[in-house]
């Protein structure tokens, strides 16, 4: 199996430089500072793994066209515009290596930056009539802010059910992967349930994404650039922790919610809890539990007919899971 991105883009090239060109057109701006900060942010995007998404999920079901152009241009707009408002939110000053748009032109006109995303993304769908593309960035974009409040509501009650965490989790990350499934199928097929089967595949594919993220939290090798510790400073809850709080008995819970809970978490008190972890077989049931649904979203995948969309979407869900640098 090919895990390299590259050999996963090469057969679409041609597709996602049509895409990007899509992009690049519908974020240009006649305000000089906003054109300064998209050219910034053309500068500094990601692996455009979302936007590949789609183009392999339309090409599934049939011929990529312009609208699955624009599909992937309002899944990517949106993303962007997401990561945008939570480096606000964060008050982080990296992303990908690189100063955030808070840290070079401060949290107003980085908020207003990713509005103009988030509008652009709708006028897009809206000026060339694809209405149908809406309806399922929409209900992703509410799913992505009810599950991060979801969160934070419940972020002061460390000691939360493993049934709250899936739904915090499945609308917070796996409905923006579920949405880039189902876009880009609807981009060339409008059969409802064809769609709804995509969508399935993606929300399992970003639950297997965020389990791993969990397991990531617990990694001071630093192997994929992540920092350790990251969630437990925050005070989210993750699977590992849900299953060691589960099987500890009332004194051992006790005091590992007060470590938990402290201010600063020192590398003794991360070397402690990841002891602890693996001592009670979180680690083990959070990759079982990971690979239940990475094999959800494959099985899935492989009630389509085989082609070689289909064997791509199955090595990006692969690719994407296992996280690689």
């Amino acid at each position: 199996m090919k895990n390299n991105l590259s050999s996963i883009k090469k057969p679409i090239a041609t597709d996602i430089k049509a895409y990007q060109k899509v992009f690049k057109e519908t974020v240009r701006s006649k305000i000089t500072l906003l054109d300064l900060i998209m050219r910034y942010i053309l500068k500094t995007k990601g692996k455009e793994i979302r936007p590949i998404i789609v183009l392999y999920s339309a090409k599934l079901l049939g011929e990529i066209n312009p609208s699955t152009y624009n599909a992937a241009t309002l899944i990517e707009l949106l993303h962007t515009a997401t990561l945008v408002h939570d480096d606000v939110v964060d008050e982080s000053n990296r992303r990908r290596g690189m100063f955030s748009i808070n840290a070079l032109w401060r949290n107003k006109i980085a908020v207003l930056s990713g509005d103009f995303l988030l509008a652009k993304g709708l006028l897009l769908a809206v000026e060339n009539k694809q209405y149908h593309l809406l309806e399922y960035v929409s209900k992703a974009t509410r799913d992505m802010s009810e599950g991060e409040l979801l969160q934070a509501e419940k972020a002061r009650k460390t000691d939360i059910s493993e049934d709250l965490y899936f739904e915090v989790i499945r609308k917070k990350t796996a409905s923006l992967l579920a949405s880039c499934f189902a876009t880009g199928a609807y981009s060339v097929n409008q059969d409802k349930e064809l769609i709804e089967k995509l969508w399935k595949i993606g929300e399992n594919t970003g639950i297997a994404f965020q389990i791993m993220d969990d397991l990531l939290d617990f990694d001071t090798k630093g192997t994929t650039g992540k920092p350790a510790g990251t969630d437990l400073k925050e005070k989210k809850i993750t699977l590992p922790l849900i299953y060691l709080l589960n099987h500890s008995d009332k004194k051992e819970k006790k005091h590992l919610l007060k470590l938990i809970k402290k201010k600063n978490k020192d590398k003794e008190t991360l070397k402690i809890l990841t002891q602890s972890v693996h001592n009670s077989g979180g680690f083990a049931y959070a990759e079982e539990m990971m690979n239940k649904y990475k094999q959800k979203a494959i099985d899935l995948l492989r009630e389509f007919p085989e082609n070689d969309a289909r064997n791509a979407l199955e090595e990006i869900i692969h690719y994407i899971v296992k996280r690689e640098k």
